[in-house]
């Protein structure tokens, strides 16, 4: 353990300059640059809440900061585990030069994710602000779901990039995945519209159960449910754990696939 530990520091400006590079890539040419990850849930937000908000306005406060806050956690983790997907087989050039330890390529991916989430974050607030709602001292509490999402994320990213290599069919099939993963969780729905037979299915879904934390200690000025925490760090260190195994098991074969 205490030499993954230092082969990690090793590389860490390595792991730096491939997180940068990510960034630099996907607003590479792009007047507004880093802007649009402020942007787009904004913009986002403001046309689901014109055609959702009248449906759900009766079960739902303030559905504006509902559906932002719902957004923000899953669009994370479709975007880290999507990028990476191709982690392995973006820098297949790189992994055959020089030795790199191949799951900084995924923790990259991961990272920069991790930024455009901190921007969605802010948007957030600024909506907070301008709608007038309550900030209360419970979003002290918020790095704990996110934490617990950036872990679930990075196992499952973990995963995919080794599959993928083999399969690359995977990356057509997961747009499909996570559209449908999308509807079973809560992001434009309250739980309370579902029917009973439905509820279970969504609870399923770990994403529901960081999203419904993150909404408490955010919006709802509830503290964490233990028993939710508990599952949750349970789903995150499984989810981490797997990733790890899966990946170390076929990454000797990666060279011989990309």
């Amino acid at each position: 353990m205490i030499e993954h530990l230092q082969n990690f520091k090793k590389f860490q400006p390595l792991l730096q300059e491939l997180v940068a590079r990510d960034i630099k890539i996907k607003y590479r040419r792009s007047v507004l640059g880093v802007l649009w990850t402020l942007l787009n849930p904004l913009f986002m937000m403001v046309v689901l809440s014109v055609v959702f908000s009248n449906l759900f306005k009766m079960d739902i406060e303030n559905f504006p900061l509902y559906l932002l806050s719902g957004q923000l956690v899953f669009n994370f983790f479709s975007d880290s585990t999507t990028n990476s997907m191709s982690a392995i087989i973006g820098n297949a050039s790189l992994i055959k030069k020089i030795y790199v330890p191949k799951y900084l390529f995924v923790i990259s991916r991961v990272f920069s994710s991790f930024i455009n989430l901190m921007a969605s974050f802010t948007a957030l607030l600024l909506v907070m602000v301008a709608m007038r709602a309550e900030l209360h001292w419970t979003v002290l509490l918020i790095p704990i779901p996110l934490m617990l999402l950036v872990l679930f994320c990075l196992g499952v990213g973990l995963i995919l990039s080794a599959i993928t290599v083999k399969f690359r069919d995977i990356m057509h099939l997961y747009s499909v995945f996570t559209t449908a993963l999308m509807y079973l969780t809560p992001v434009i729905y309250p739980m309370s519209m579902l029917p009973d037979w439905l509820r279970p299915i969504v609870r399923l879904n770990p994403i529901t159960n960081i999203l419904i934390m993150f909404r408490d200690v955010m919006l709802n000025n509830s503290l964490l449910d233990l028993k939710s925490l508990l599952l949750a760090v349970i789903e995150a260190v499984v989810a981490l754990l797997a990733g790890l195994w899966v990946f170390y098991k076929n990454q000797d074969e990666f060279i011989l696939n990309i």
